[in-house]
């Protein structure tokens, strides 16, 4: 069945956003689309309905097909743990812990696992839209390729070229990238798209032409810059921002050097009570935190380490003593209590290292990665919170016996996470709990905001189809789905 692919200039050009926006304008013709990634790097993951992870970028883009998100959309995940090694999961599992080197080594066994979910996908759909990663002009990584020109070879499957001209030098982005590349690759190239303009697009039209007469590509047209994208859930955590606000209440999230899973974010981001500050390293948590989120961790140990270099567990202790609240979710959680105990080496060397202390817990990695989506009831007020987990390690302790939540019903009843004695720590395995808007809104009104309107799910999906009108627009939206193959 037909499928299309979008490659970029670069990373960050806006090919997630793009690829959202179109499964949403073909969906809406009638058509069922479904997304596809052959390889992302994000630790930011998505549990999928069949019970395994892909990048977040493709459970939006599931959304915006209104589709369940599967693990053939993104068969192979790379989830950095440190500067030159990642955790890889293929179609949904967990696979190895490799360096880059090692990585490298594997890939060429791995274009018949994305192949397969591919060609899953393809007689399932009428229609498949496939983004690349990184771009095609890094030809230092073309031999073995699954991620751009090496998979639309394999799949055959044709390529529109999108460069982002909000960075500068957008000529010389898409002119460079077909000056290098091979002439077999240049020729699975079947247009291009200027994205993130600012401005009267008038004022581009040569600079378009020269484009095309210097590639002999056609163009699809220029694409303004998308002001609602920043309401849209993120997979980058460079792309979750401090946001000014008047609201009345301020959360301050530890931006940790391996922060994961942090889609926990994306429901107080919209909150106009809510003043959210993301914490970069070297800043002091501020006195006046109403609440300071320890998110999750792709490296625990690792990140508490990188907590304490920047002073912070000083200032939590502060933060603690004035009376603040503090919530660690997963590894944040895992960080709060007293003592992560690590006999495998599963995060770093095997040892043991001392936690924060602010919670009466002990952790334990455990090889069984626990990954899952569930439905609970939190504990205080009752309410139901949909979520999922995904973590390493198993967390006991006195402060459990005050349980977070209780996860599942009657007989299979358990609990999860843990709160201190008089409430103002807690910590949770759960992730995704603040997209619940009563919980949501009963856990804010505790820190003293008033009672939030937001539909935040509501929200999302009139975002993403405003993002396929603002497409429609703009771009020759039949042109482009005619290429598909």
């Amino acid at each position: 069945m037909p499928a299309i692919m979008f490659q970029g200039t670069g990373s960050n050009v806006g090919k997630s956003v793009l690829v959202a926006g179109l499964c949403r304008a073909a969906v809406r013709r009638g058509l069922r689309v479904a997304p596809f990634k052959p390889q992302n790097m994000s630790n930011n993951a998505a549990v999928t309905e069949d019970g395994g992870e892909i990048g977040r970028a493709q459970a939006l883009q599931a959304r915006a097909c209104r589709v369940a998100s599967h693990t053939d959309m993104n068969p192979v995940l790379l989830k950095p743990e440190t500067e030159t090694g990642a955790q890889v999961i293929v179609q949904g599992k967990r696979l190895s812990s490799l360096t880059a080197r090692d990585y490298t080594r594997i890939k060429p066994q791995l274009m018949p696992d994305v192949l397969e979910s591919f060609r899953r996908l393809t007689a399932d759909y009428d229609l498949v839209l496939v983004e690349g990663a990184g771009s095609p002009a890094e030809i230092n990584l073309r031999k073995d390729d699954i991620a751009n020109m090496g998979f639309a070879l394999a799949a055959d499957v044709p390529v529109i070229l999108i460069g982002d001209i909000d960075r500068g030098g957008i000529i010389a982005q898409l002119v460079g990238t077909d000056a290098v590349l091979p002439a077999a690759d240049r020729q699975q190239i079947v247009g291009f798209i200027v994205n993130k303009f600012r401005g009267d697009v008038e004022l581009f039209d040569d600079g378009y032409q020269m484009i095309k007469a210097q590639t002999g590509w056609p163009g699809f047209g220029v694409l303004s810059y998308f002001c609602q994208a920043w309401q849209l859930p993120a997979e980058d955590a460079q792309d979750i921002r401090t946001r000014p606000s008047s609201g009345q209440i301020k959360i301050v999230c530890l931006s940790l050097s391996r922060m994961a899973n942090f889609d926990d974010l994306d429901p107080l981001v919209h909150e106009d009570n809510v003043q959210l500050v993301m914490l970069r390293a070297g800043q002091a948590i501020p006195g006046d935190a109403d609440l300071v989120l320890i998110p999750g961790s792709k490296s625990t140990r690792g990140d508490l380490a990188f907590l304490r270099a920047q002073g912070w567990d000083i200032d939590l202790q502060a933060h603690r003593r004035r009376g603040g609240h503090i919530l660690g979710l997963c590894g944040g959680y895992q960080m709060l209590g007293e003592v992560i105990t690590d006999p495998e080496g599963l995060d770093g060397l095997p040892g043991e290292c001392e936690g924060l202390g602010l919670l009466k817990v002990t952790t334990t990695m455990d090889a069984q990665k626990t990954l899952r989506e569930v439905t609970a009831q939190h504990s205080k007020t009752g309410l139901t919170l949909k979520g999922y987990e995904i973590h390493l390690g198993n967390t006991n302790g006195p402060d459990c016996q005050r349980p977070f939540a209780f996860i599942g019903q009657k007989r299979d009843r358990r609990a999860d996470g843990a709160c201190s004695e008089d409430g103002h720590v807690q910590g949770s395995y759960l992730h995704g709990l603040f997209c619940e808007d009563e919980f949501r809104r009963a856990f804010l009104t505790r820190l003293g905001a008033p009672v939030s309107s937001l539909s935040f799910e509501k929200t999302v999906d009139d975002v993403l189809d405003q993002l396929a009108d603002h497409i429609e627009q703009q771009l020759d939206v039949d042109a482009i789905l005619a290429c598909a193959r």
